[in-house]
């Protein structure tokens, strides 16, 4: 039966068995695998409407990934995250651990050692890690959205052969090189360049790079593994080239590790310094002065993917909220009796469906390969980010002193969610790209 055969890949995903996991879950494009044989229903209880419960699990193949990862989640990840985050040190082999289960390569093809999954299954894996570590989801984000779906959507097969099989099984793990220690949301002002050198068939890039999630694995020593980085190529605005950097490459150094920060403290951030790193012409990826294109579709999806973050971060919070309002006592009632607490958590709840309704509408209709889907992008992300931050600081609120601090985790989830409202586009710069939109396009129906 579907029970017998979730509840057999469930118990041989923490026995971290990949092959069977990768074959159990399929792919819902294809409709291969074992999971998406089945009829389409969703097992994922929750107090949410069953065809809402359908919606965040458009799949048989999307309920059993959300199934297993939540076994995944409070087995492996939930019983670290405290103290990685309280040390500021990185969970390498944790996140290997992902590419052991096929999770570092869930959008990319088969072929190369991917799941060949969609946007919904990239917006459930979000939303389930953050929900009690969103630092160490940082680092799977930047490295299976940012680096390897970024390859396997504008690289050539060659190019997907090289590259993306060690880094969908976790041997190599990196990110993606775009800010600039004076160029952030103005993207297109980096000045990091690149000039080719016709006689050795070779570019040299010469710049740096700043608030690189995985830019170090090792505590500063050395860089991550595999970067894709954009730089200047041509003398127009937008005449920028991505290329592969690989780590050992000459010239290619930790600039430094920033420590200390507010939150996502257990993914490590890095300026990453290229002093005429020479790059061979086969690691460029896609045409030359044309990665501008390449880099706008791939922010779709990464800001999908920090939406999801704070569907993840603002789950949590509401249950923290509901069991210490079901546990603690004052005046002889338990909180739930007063009004101030109930609106804390109802209204929490209310601007979390929204959320999150909003974020699987976009991710269940998304084709990882359009481009122009930029609107709902920003719009996800604005949302989702702030709504994240007001019901964990709610959740303090509720908690009171146990919210200030860390046994409960709200006071962390509360500075990791600010993040969302800078990284991968400020607020500033999702209100600029969406008027932008609305005023270009038609009235709204």
């Amino acid at each position: 039966t579907i029970i017998q055969k979730m509840s057999t890949a469930r118990s041989l995903l923490l026995g971290k068995s990949p092959r069977y996991f990768k074959a159990f879950l399929g792919n819902p494009r294809t409709g291969r695998g074992t999971a998406a044989a089945f009829s389409k229903t969703s097992v994922v209880s929750s107090s949410s409407s069953s065809n809402l419960q359908d919606f965040f699990n458009p799949t048989e193949v999307h309920a059993d990934l959300r199934s297993m990862l939540r076994d995944f989640v409070k087995k492996e990840v939930e019983p670290q995250a405290l103290d990685f985050n309280r040390t500021e040190k990185f969970n390498l082999p944790l996140l290997r651990q992902l590419g052991d289960l096929g999770l570092l390569g869930l959008t990319v093809e088969e072929e190369y050692g991917g799941t060949g999954l969609d946007a919904a299954a990239v917006v459930l894996a979000h939303e389930e890690l953050s929900y009690s570590d969103p630092a160490f989801c940082l680092s799977y984000l930047a490295h299976s959205l940012l680096l390897v779906n970024n390859l396997s959507t504008n690289a050539s097969p060659e190019q997907k052969e090289k590259f993306l099989p060690a880094a969908v099984a976790g041997q190599h793990i990196g990110g993606m090189g775009m800010s600039e220690p004076s160029a952030g949301t103005d993207v297109l002002g980096m000045s990091t360049k690149a000039v080719f050198d016709h006689r050795s068939d070779t570019w040299h890039l010469t710049g740096q790079k700043m608030w690189i999630t995985n830019g170090t694995l090792d505590g500063g020593k050395t860089t991550g593994d595999l970067f894709l980085v954009y730089a200047r190529t041509g003398p127009e605005r937008s005449d920028i080239t991505s290329f592969v950097v690989e780590k050992d490459m000459p010239g290619f150094q930790v600039g430094q590790q920033i420590h200390d920060k507010l939150g996502m403290r257990a993914s490590p951030t890095a300026e990453l310094v290229f002093d005429n790193v020479p790059i061979p012409n086969g690691n460029v990826i896609g045409e030359v002065n044309g990665a501008t294109l390449c880099m706008m579709r791939n922010l779709e999806i990464e800001r999908l993917g920090l939406a999801a973050m704070a569907l993840g971060i603002a789950r949590r919070c509401i249950n923290v909220m509901k069991d210490y309002a079901s546990d603690r006592k004052a005046f002889g009632k338990t909180l739930w009796d007063f009004g101030q607490i109930q609106s804390a958590i109802s209204t929490s709840y209310a601007e979390y469906m929204a959320g999150r309704c909003y974020v699987y509408a976009l991710a269940n209709q998304l084709d990882l390969d359009s481009y122009g889907n930029g609107l709902d992008a920003d719009g996800t992300k604005l949302y989702c980010a702030q709504m994240a931050k007001t019901v964990a600081d709610r959740a303090i609120q509720v908690l009171g002193g146990y919210g200030y601090v860390g046994e409960y985790s709200v006071e962390r989830l509360w500075r990791d969610a600010k993040l969302l409202e800078i990284g991968g586009g400020t607020n500033e710069s999702h209100h600029k790209n969406m008027a932008r939109d609305l005023k270009r396009g038609a009235d709204l129906e």
